[in-house]
C-alpha cells in the first residue's frame, strides 16, 4: 500500500469514528436546590455526597451537580426550580426544609425530585403517602420538628422553679403552626407560660434575645426552623452576649458556644437524600421509594457555655446527651 493510500485510509477511519465519538452518552446532571449558601450548607453537602458515592456516583467522574442557592431569600426558590427545569436536569435535589420541596414540586411534574426536611410530608402537602409517594416526589423526613416540645422539656430539667419560657418561631415558615400548638399543649401540661417572639430576618435576632430576660423568661427555646438552623454561629453569639441560656434543633449550634441542641441527625438525612439521588440515576423510579424516616435525635451539650452562664447542669440530663462538649 502506498503512504498516500494509507493517509487517505486513516483519515477515513478518523471521520468515521468522530460522529461516534459525538455520541457518546452525557453524564447525568443533579439540579441541587439550596435555600440558603454553599458555606452554611457545607457540612450537610459533604454528608450529602457520601450518599451518592455509596450509590456509585462520584461528582465530575460519572456525574454533574448544578447548583442553585437562594441565598436565604426563599422567594427566589420558584424560579431557581424554573432554572433547574429548564435546563432540564436529570433528577432535582431539594434539601433544607418544606419551603425548597413544594418550590420543586411546583415547578415539575416530571423530574425526580428528592427532597430533605424536618417536618411530615404528608402534612405539608408534598407527598400523598410515605410508604408509596406516587408522582415523581420521594425523599427524607426527620424529626426535628416533632421534636420542638422537648426541647422545652429540657429547660425546664434545667429551670426546674421556672414558670415563665420564650420561644423564638419562624412566622413564614410552613410548620409554625403545628410546632406552636404542640409547644402550648406541653407548657399548659407543665404548668408554664410561653413568651412568642417572631423572628424571620438576621435583623431580629438581637431583639429577640435582648427580649428574654425583658419578659422574665428563664430561657430560650427556638422553633424547628432551616432559616434558624443555618444561621447557629449568630444565635450562639448572641446568645452569649446577652446571657441567654438557649436550644435549638442544629447541634452547629452548641458546637458555635450555643448552650444545647436537640433535633433529628442532619448528616444522616442528608446522606439518605445522596443514596436516593443515585438510586433515581440507575433508573429507580420515585413513586416506588417509599420516604425514608430518620428518626435517630441527639441531644448535644455545650459544658462551656453552661458555665459562663452559671448554669449546674442535672446529672440526669448529662447522662442522656449524645454529645457532651467540654
Amino acid at each position: 500500500m502506498r503512504r498516500r493510500d494509507f493517509i487517505a485510509l486513516a483519515g477515513g477511519a478518523a471521520a468515521w469514528m468522530s460522529p461516534a465519538r459525538a455520541q457518546r452518552p452525557a453524564m447525568p446532571v443533579i439540579g441541587y436546590l439550596g435555600s440558603e449558601a454553599p458555606e452554611p450548607y457545607a457540612s450537610r453537602l459533604d454528608a450529602f455526597r457520601e450518599g451518592l458515592a455509596e450509590s456509585g456516583y462520584v461528582e465530575g467522574r460519572n456525574v454533574n451537580i448544578v447548583f442553585r442557592w437562594a441565598e436565604g431569600q426563599y422567594r427566589r426558590l420558584p424560579a431557581l426550580a424554573m432554572d433547574l427545569v429548564d435546563r432540564q436536569v436529570t433528577v432535582i435535589v431539594a434539601p433544607g426544609g418544606a419551603e425548597v420541596a413544594l418550590a420543586a414540586k411546583s415547578a415539575t411534574a416530571t423530574i425526580p425530585i428528592v427532597f430533605e426536611m424536618g417536618g411530615d410530608p404528608i402534612a405539608l402537602g408534598v407527598v400523598g403517602s410515605l410508604s408509596r409517594p406516587g408522582g415523581n416526589l420521594t425523599g427524607v423526613s426527620s424529626l426535628s420538628v416533632e421534636v420542638s416540645s422537648k426541647r422545652l422539656e429540657f429547660m425546664t430539667e434545667l429551670f426546674p422553679a421556672a414558670e415563665i419560657f420564650a420561644v423564638a418561631v419562624n412566622p413564614t415558615s410552613p410548620t409554625s403552626g403545628s410546632q406552636m400548638r404542640k409547644l402550648q399543649a406541653a407548657a399548659s401540661s407543665l404548668g408554664l407560660q410561653l413568651r412568642i417572639l417572631n423572628a424571620s430576618t438576621e435583623q431580629e435576632f438581637d431583639a429577640v434575645f435582648a427580649a428574654v430576660p425583658q419578659m422574665g423568661a428563664k430561657g430560650l427555646v427556638f422553633t424547628s426552623d432551616p432559616y434558624f438552623a443555618y444561621r447557629s454561629q449568630r444565635l450562639a453569639e448572641l446568645a452569649s452576649r446577652h446571657g441567654v441560656p438557649a436550644i435549638t434543633q442544629a447541634r452547629d449550634f452548641p458546637m458555635a458556644g450555643g448552650l444545647m441542641s436537640y433535633g433529628g441527625d442532619f448528616r444522616q438525612s442528608h446522606r439518605h437524600t445522596g443514596i436516593y439521588a443515585g438510586r433515581i440515576l440507575k433508573g429507580e423510579k420515585p413513586s416506588h421509594l417509599p420516604v425514608q424516616r430518620v428518626t435517630k435525635v441527639e441531644l448535644v451539650i455545650n459544658l462551656k457555655a453552661a458555665t459562663a452562664l452559671g448554669i449546674p447542669l442535672p446529672v440526669p440530663l448529662l447522662s442522656s446527651a449524645d454529645v457532651v462538649i467540654e
